[in-house]
């Protein structure tokens, strides 16, 4: 697999996922949706696992990164089904691209990184104001609890990022498809036992397209993004890397209002201009650093 395929196919499905994630939902429950993926995603895991006879540790550091990997997941995956129901998925998209922000605020906390910097920290300022301009106008979301969803997802970014951060404190070397088939292992009976206690029944018919976004969210959302996503930071820098968090929102965003016929109204586009302006700005040094690199490949 080349690196430019590999970068193109990690946009492609972080910039479907949410719109996927909506529709696996209609027709189904958010909680049986999750739920499906997560076991599709393990079964196929495992597969991979043991067709290709990778190792699969158990020494402390695996376990506790299977374990953080495992409820993060589980948090922040349960929090966004539910929201998914009530926010356009390109905002889901939005919202998740702040991550770098969070993790960089978590990381200066637990982690004692000198990393907030003047350009980092105006960056996060723009994207707060941005979330400002979303949150105080939610009424324009089209949707009764659009306030509630955006306040789970709010949430399920920190949560994620967090466990980011935890996972590197941890600092496990552990294949990644088998971190992958770790982390979807512990999670599974946590999604498995709220759709018991939410629902607990099939549905008489599934829709089409929500049984075909479940399928989809659980091959390539669950397994194949990981492995692109960790393929990809294995081969380029962490600047390239991210530099995806800018792109996928504004892809989610067109695809919300083509597919799914969401509006993307003054407020909401002034919000997401701000959230994507602060993401820019806070990734400014890497993308000069960028801009460095390619003027002296010029030369």
């Amino acid at each position: 697999m080349s690196v430019p395929v590999a970068y193109l196919g990690l946009i492609l499905i972080w910039s479907t996922t949410p719109l996927a994630i909506q529709w696996s939902t209609q027709g189904t429950g958010f909680a049986l949706a999750v739920f499906a993926r997560m076991l599709i995603g393990a079964v196929a895991a495992a597969l991979l696992v043991v067709a290709w006879r990778i190792p699969f540790p158990l020494h402390d550091r695996a376990r506790r990164a299977y374990l953080v990997g495992g409820f993060g997941l589980f948090l922040a995956m349960a929090l966004t089904y539910w929201a998914a129901r009530y926010v356009h998925s390109g905002l889901i998209s939005v919202l998740f691209g702040l991550s770098p922000l969070a993790a960089g605020i978590l990381a200066t906390l637990f982690l004692g990184e000198r990393s907030l910097t003047r350009p980092k920290l105006t960056g996060m300022l723009l994207g707060a104001g941005g979330l400002a301009v979303i949150f105080i106008h939610g009424d324009s979301l089209g949707h009764e609890n659009a306030l509630t969803g955006l306040a789970a997802l709010l949430l399920a970014v920190f949560i994620y990022s967090g466990c980011l951060v935890w996972l590197k404190r941890i600092g496990d070397d552990s294949p990644p498809l088998a971190t992958t088939l770790g982390t979807l292992s512990v999670s599974l009976p946590c999604f498995g036992l709220v759709w018991y206690l939410t629902d607990g029944h099939l549905p008489a018919m599934m829709p089409p397209r929500s049984g075909a976004a479940i399928a989809y969210l659980g091959i390539f959302g669950s397994v194949i993004g990981f492995a692109l996503y960790y393929y990809v930071i294995k081969h380029l820098e962490t600047s390239k890397v991210a530099l995806i968090t800018l792109i996928t929102p504004v892809i989610a965003l067109l695809l919300g209002h083509w597919l799914n016929g969401e509006s993307i109204g003054l407020r909401l586009s002034a919000g997401t201009g701000l959230i994507l302006l602060g993401l820019g700005v806070h990734q400014s040094e890497m993308l000069n650093g960028l801009l460095r690199m390619a003027k002296g490949g010029h030369n």
